[in-house]
């Protein structure tokens, strides 16, 4: 299962956001380190289903459908604010950082509002400020771990003439590819001993850039400082996708709505919700609904879902394809209408499918069919969004 990674300084709301994400409780507190050891949870990207294009009524086995909407599992983990020089150990950062490892994509939640000051402590800060203190913290524990011994490193290097293979072993758990190495380096000095600090520092950022993508979700964007604090970050930070979130009221529209209070609408990348039953409200609560009702207006939805869905589908650059054994009926052996969800990288290939369902299966891999075209595809053939697939396999 893939997994995304919630960072931040503390009291910036990563713990609300998890919540928000996964339904799985977390502590929650103002107050730095709440958080201690990692919480890790499952949260659902959504996409349109092919079940309505196709009128069929579908069964998931790996993911659930609701309402035409497919809700595909991926993992979290919330880890620990981080404090500045974490990468040092301060604040047990070196732990923190550790447990993002495995972490395909990284959301860095930041206090949109400019409330909490450096140390996550309740007072004056800067996002934009946040923003680059964070980028630094990880790009420093990733030369950290990338200059360990570097001396013997770039002497072993050097004789096996081979610099790629020695920096994938040091660099072993952070999910980095040969090809990315490669890229990396790609203006790189031949010889590994002449590579100075400077340029371990670059090379850092880049296996940052490259291993740990990152999307930018700017939380409490309800709070009336956050709007043109937002703004600013838009412009400083134009590479980044920034999505502004509230996880407060995200998690209070969960809890309303299985309290039976609400039930929330989705429509064309947009949310709203309609009150149930009047009669059980307090003052109270109709006062938070309508703070909440003008916040969507402002913004068209929380932010939590968009900014989980615009990590995989759009930084991570993934599509859903359904595999099927049945091209004509779209199901498995067993009758299951759509039956999986899977994510793909764009690029990937019919053969790369065979390969994820089943070893076997991509080694004795025959061709594919275009379950809606009814056509055979090779193994080169290029997997195109919610495309629905049946591999013929000699095994």
């Amino acid at each position: 299962m893939s997994m995304i990674g919630l960072v931040g300084k503390p009291n910036v709301g990563k713990s609300t956001m998890f919540t928000a994400l996964t339904e799985k409780d977390a502590e929650i507190g103002n107050y730095p380190f709440t958080t201690i050891e990692p919480n890790k949870g499952v949260a659902y990207l959504t996409k349109e289903c092919p079940c309505k294009e196709l009128g069929v009524k579908c069964n998931p086995r790996n993911s659930k459908c609701i309402d035409g909407i497919r809700y595909i599992p991926v993992e979290v983990i919330d880890v620990a604010g981080l404090v500045p020089k974490a990468y040092e150990g301060r604040g047990m950062g070196n732990k923190f950082l550790d447990d993002l490892r495995k972490a395909d994509a990284l959301i860095l939640v930041v206090d949109a509002s400019g409330r909490t000051d450096k140390e996550g402590n309740i007072g004056e800060g800067d996002p934009i400020e946040d923003v680059k203190f964070l980028l630094n913290e990880i790009d420093m524990w990733i030369y950290k771990i990338l200059t360990r011994n570097w001396d013997r490193l770039s002497r072993r290097a050097q004789q096996e003439k081979n610099i790629v293979k020695v920096l994938k072993e040091q660099l072993s758990g952070l999910n980095i590819k040969e090809e990315d190495i490669k890229e990396a380096i790609r203006d790189f000095d031949e010889s590994p001993i002449k590579w100075k600090d400077e340029d371990l520092l670059l090379l850092a950022k880049r296996l940052r850039l490259i291993s740990k993508p990152i999307i930018i979700a700017a939380n409490k964007a309800d709070l009336p400082e956050a709007k043109k604090n937002i703004e600013r970050m838009k412009k400083e930070f134009k590479e980044y996708i920034i999505v502004p979130t509230s996880a407060e009221i995200e998690l209070a529209l969960k809890r309303a709505e299985k309290a039976g209070l609400i039930k929330r609408i989705f429509r064309e990348g947009k949310e709203d919700f309609i009150i149930l039953d009047e009669s059980k409200l307090t003052n109270e609560m109709r006062k938070a609904f309508e703070y909440i009702k003008n916040f969507l207006e402002k913004y068209g939805s929380t932010g939590v879902r968009e900014v989980l869905n615009r990590a995989y589908f759009d930084l991570l650059n993934m599509i859903v394809v359904y595999p099927v054994e049945d091209e004509n009926r779209f199901s498995d052996k067993q009758g299951n209408v759509l039956p999986d969800a899977y994510l793909m990288k764009k690029g990937s290939t019919a053969r790369d499918l065979a390969y994820k369902i089943h070893t076997d299966l991509g080694e004795g891999f025959i061709y594919a069919i275009d379950a809606r075209r009814k056509i055979r595809v090779g193994a080169d053939y290029e997997l195109k969004d919610n495309d629905i697939i049946k591999i013929v396999s000699a095994r």
